[in-house]
């Protein structure tokens, strides 16, 4: 049986990997908890969008470990708080750290290994396997 919050209700499970609209998010939420990593495209469609997603859910596991969650956004004319702090141009994968530090910027879809190898050399990240 799920436990229930305050207010009666069973709180609803999300999935840290189920990537989430940058729409009415704000990065200081994943302060100290959450690695995010912000996908942007100019719209859904973009191959490279697509791309990057299916590569983030083929290896689910090593971004478990290291706490992170996924952010999209592809609606430039929403103007998201997140996009108006990271400014991209067209395309962009950023990888930020638990200090909300920006640790990777690429133009181009990042494969799991090179992300789980950035995230390994960052000062926090190497902290908590100490």
């Amino acid at each position: 049986m799920a436990q229930s919050d305050v207010t009666g209700e069973t709180p609803e499970a999300v999935d840290p990997l189920e990537p989430r609209s940058a729409i009415d998010l704000d990065l200081n939420d994943f302060l100290w908890i959450s690695r995010p990593i912000v996908v942007f495209a100019d719209t859904e469609a973009d191959p490279r969008f697509r791309e990057q997603l299916a590569l983030l859910a083929e290896r689910p596991g090593p971004l478990l470990e290291r706490d992170v969650v996924i952010i999209f956004d592809t609606d430039p004319d929403a103007q998201s708080e997140i996009r108006r702090q990271l400014r991209p141009r067209g395309f962009a994968l950023v990888l930020m750290d638990k200090d909300g530090a920006v640790n990777l910027r690429r133009p181009s879809p990042r494969d799991v290994r090179e992300i789980i190898r950035a995230i390994d050399n960052m000062p926090i990240r190497i902290e908590e396997t100490q």
